[in-house]
């Protein structure tokens, strides 16, 4: 017999349906709440008990510090695959054969051109722009370029729409990155895979042939994996929420990137490194923040400790650190800021007042390190951050216009002025 949950208004009782997901998760459904009520809703500022939809793509228990895509732990993924198969588990919902993968690639390669005409628009934003702000741009600017709209009815039109953004949103990061440094633009190399390729795109340099660093390339895979999807956060959402206008892949994703881009959701590894940077200014003594942050009169707060939705541990920053470690190690990297980072994360791990509150460096901690690491700008830490999560956002996409869900449209609950009279300018 199926679970009904009843709520009762006015000495009137409703029944709704409880519907349970293949984790054992439960939500009452209650899609007919207003028109069995006669207009009832329910108020949930921010959706933080709501489900706004079915997906079949991550699965995240913040209690137990799990993260799954597809049913494969982050961990697994980590260790044992490479960043473009797990965008391509992600989008079609298994693993790819060794075949699939080849062709993945290549067809991707063969739509990574961008126009010339988008560096006309690269060229209109000044050298102080945010990346963020020009990569959100130039991705809307790619529907331009490819004006047909995308038949989702058609598996070789999706397809075709899946590798060209994957194709060209690399180039457009780190054309991003060039314009602020004021490099010139690079295209890629199709010789390399799709990290290599992208890592090559954005720090060779014209007057030097450039040497792959293998322990870069594996760090910066994992970083790209971690970060591919996490369920229906912020941008995730946007593009959801955007794409059920029936608004294209591209302009969908650029709407995902700008919410991205706000502090509290992309920006959490630039507020990372930030910190560190102020502690370094105030003399560089850490064990200060340490007890200003256990100071509960002190409104200080170690930023990249403990997560929102995880509330236990960052499943994510365990494999991170190890990553980040070897790079350090690596590059042998002589820099304040990252010794600081070093000594605040070994006082949270073993420090008692930390520990009992699960407040363990999370995985923007561990990825602002590296990218400090490897000579990123701050600026640009979060337009890595949307590299990531490109995978992510498209299979959130293509799985919302394939169920054909409805057009978002959320309700509100008025607490403005009552109809009143208009008031002439000599009566108000």
């Amino acid at each position: 017999m199926s679970k009904k949950a009843i709520l009762e208004v006015d000495g009137k009782r409703y029944e709704f349906p409880v519907l349970i997901g293949t984790e054992n998760e439960i939500a009452i459904d209650i899609k007919a709440l207003r028109g069995v009520t006669n207009g009832i809703t329910t108020l949930d500022p921010g959706f933080k008990n709501t489900s706004s939809c079915e997906s079949a793509i991550t699965f995240l228990d913040g209690e137990k510090g799990i993260l799954r895509y597809r049913g494969y732990s982050i961990e697994e993924l980590a260790d044992k695959s490479d960043f473009l198969e797990v965008a391509y588990l992600l989008i079609f919902g298994e693993l790819p054969t060794e075949e699939q993968k080849l062709k993945f690639h290549r067809d991707i390669q063969k739509t990574s051109l961008v126009d010339e005409d988008i560096k006309k628009i690269l060229d209109g934003f000044p050298k102080s722009a945010h990346p963020m702000g020009v990569l959100s741009a130039l991705t809307s600017a790619l529907t331009a370029f490819n004006p047909k709209s995308v038949n989702v009815e058609s598996e070789e039109d999706m397809y075709r729409a899946i590798c060209k953004i994957l194709g060209k949103f690399p180039v457009l990061v780190a054309w991003a990155y060039r314009k602020e440094e004021g490099l010139p633009l690079a295209y890629g190399d199709n010789s390399l895979g799709y990290v290599e390729n992208f890592i090559k795109m954005m720090f060779e340099l014209p007057n030097e042939e450039y040497k792959m660093n293998p322990v870069v390339v594996d760090a910066l895979d994992k970083l790209l994996i971690l970060h591919a999807d996490h369920e229906q956060n912020c941008s995730t959402s946007t593009v959801r929420v955007v794409g059920s206008s029936h608004a294209g892949l591209f302009a969908s994703i650029s709407a995902g990137i700008s919410a991205l881009w706000g502090p509290l959701h992309g920006g959490a590894n630039q507020a990372v490194i930030e910190m560190l940077e102020a502690i370094k200014e105030d003399g560089g003594d850490y064990q200060k923040y340490i007890a200003k942050a256990k100071d509960k009169n002190d409104p200080f707060r170690l930023m990249g400790f403990g997560h929102r939705v995880y509330k236990n541990f960052d499943p994510r920053a365990n494999i991170i650190k190890v990553a980040a470690e070897e790079v350090l190690a690596d590059l042998g990297i002589d820099d304040p800021v990252l010794d600081i980072a070093r000594g605040l994360a070994k006082e949270a791990l073993s420090d008692e007042y930390f520990k009992s509150r699960n407040l363990y460096p999370n995985v923007d901690f561990y990825s602002g390190i590296i990218y400090r690491a490897l000579g990123i700008p701050v600026p640009m830490f979060t337009a890595m951050f949307a590299l990531g999560r490109l995978p992510g956002w498209i299979a959130q996409w293509k799985e919302m216009r394939l169920r054909k869900e409805p057009i978002s449209r959320p309700r509100q609950l008025y607490i403005g002025e009552t109809l009143r009279p208009f008031k002439s300018f000599e009566e108000r």
